[in-house]
């Protein structure tokens, strides 16, 4: 597999859109391409090693903290600023697919110049950092011949090979009636809540620069099939643009449930299995990084690709092999959902304002933390097992997750100074995995590894 570096993508975007808007037909240039870092390899072991460890290694080692700069940008985040988003879009009444796109303050045309004039404004105010296209693709829906726009905006990597983060959420909206594109659906929760962070995080993250290329997706047509996610995904093939992790956030502004119920403090993750499938790993991390550094906001994971019967944009970039998970709200209120009873009285701010930042957590981690420890490898050492792998410059210590046997999540963990740790405990009989993760001098962790098996 190849990845693209973060300068030739963007420079491969702008190419689109100064001709024809990203037309997927427009003949192009491949972009110039750089070898991707090698995957961890399988571990080799001489002998195997049967041992009940009594307790995890132990060093004083500095674990994983919000630091300053993390912090910082949390507080960033604005809750009258959602509420705003939330509301304009309410107030377009529908944004089905096949609404008017004329009028200038109703229908799915009204909802795409709005999310467009956000995008261009933080780009105006990002000094350069910060680029948008529109990605158009065909749709029919109900008989009805329409052109759809995905609205993309892009910050580039500075480092070559350094990633790329997508983050995504769908704006558009469908009522009781599915093909009725009058009928009121004000979709608050579903999903201008995604797509209220969505703005969020881009004017945020768009203040500085990241080691990661971050790009921003409002999809069109979720609502029908999911279509713009799955044009998106087309396009970005095309080009041989590889995703490293795709974070969608669906439904994520309600803290209460069909029967009264509450939880405030709690989000589920999705992604598609098996459960050492890409998604899945990639599920995990954010398990470990929400553990970590989100005190405010539990992760709960789910051994699904989505809840049953339903579907979201993740799905589109899992089934092509992209890691991809989706957020939504903990209880989720079905009985509003598609319906004239999905409006923002029913989104709170501050379980809107916490998903937000728990999502602003996990971009920082990907986009800004150190690279992934790499060549790990798991050795035989007398009656111990040795775990190893190559220095990341600039570590001050190390995070290693250890998950056991049938676990969705890491069960363990344990910082460490250096660069190996002489163990009985790396047995499969107690864990059949491990990642680990670099932390910088200021507290952040980076991605974690690949999870590398325990044979």
């Amino acid at each position: 597999m190849k990845r693209i570096s973060s300068l030739a993508l963007i420079a491969f975007l702008w190419f689109g859109l100064a001709s024809l808007a990203c037309n997927l037909t427009s003949p192009e240039t491949p972009p110039t391409i750089v070898p991707r870092m090698t995957d961890t390899p399988l571990p080799t072991l001489g002998v195997a090693i049967a041992a009940t460890p009594q307790e995890l290694p132990r060093q004083p080692a500095p674990g994983p903290q919000v630091g300053a700069n993390l912090a910082n940008m949390l507080n960033m985040v604005e809750s009258d600023r959602l509420f705003l988003h939330i509301d304009t879009l309410q107030r377009t009444q529908t944004r089905h697919v096949n609404s008017t796109t004329t009028d200038p303050n109703t229908g799915i045309g009204a909802a795409y110049r709005y999310v467009r004039s956000q995008f261009d404004a933080i780009a105006q105010q990002s000094a350069g950092n910060f680029s948008v296209f529109d990605h158009t693709f065909p749709l029919k829906w109900s008989g009805v011949d329409t052109t759809q726009t995905n609205v993309v905006g892009v910050i580039p990597g500075r480092e070559i090979g350094g990633g790329i983060l997508l983050l995504g959420a769908h704006y558009d909206s469908i009522s009781i009636d599915p093909n009725d594109p009058t009928y009121y659906a004000p979709g608050a929760n579903d999903n201008a809540s995604g797509t209220s962070a969505l703005i969020e995080l881009a004017r945020i993250l768009a203040t500085r620069q990241h080691n990661a290329t971050i790009m921003f997706v409002a999809f069109g047509a979720e609502e029908v099939g999911r279509v713009g996610s799955i044009e998106f995904v087309k396009y970005l093939q095309s080009r041989g643009i590889t995703v490293d992790a795709m974070l969608n956030m669906d439904i994520i502004g309600s803290q209460t449930g069909p029967n009264g119920q509450v939880d405030d403090s709690t989000l589920r993750l999705f992604s598609a299995g098996p459960n050492e499938s890409p998604s899945r790993q990639l599920a995990r991390a954010i398990y470990l990084i929400d553990y970590n550094l989100i005190p405010n906001m539990a992760i709960r994971m789910q051994d699904a690709g989505d809840r049953e019967g339903r579907y979201s944009d993740h799905l589109s970039f899992s089934d092509a092999g992209f890691p991809a998970v989706r957020f939504i709200e903990s209880l989720e209120d079905r009985v509003r959902q598609h319906t004239p009873n999905d409006t923002i009285e029913d989104v709170q701010a501050t379980y809107l304002t916490r998903a937000t930042q728990t999502v602003l957590t996990v971009a920082s981690v990907y986009a800004d933390g150190l690279i992934a420890p790499r060549n790990i490898s798991l050795r035989a050492n007398g009656n111990t097992r040795t775990l190893v792998w190559e220095p990341v410059p600039g570590a001050a210590s190390y995070l290693i997750a250890l998950r056991r046997p049938g676990s969705l999540i890491y069960d363990q963990q344990f910082p460490w100074n250096g660069n190996s740790v002489d163990w009985e405990g790396f047995v499969s009989s107690q864990y059949v995995g491990l990642v680990i993760s670099s932390v910088d001098a200021n507290g952040l962790m980076g991605p974690p590894s690949p999870e590398l098996a325990i044979p």
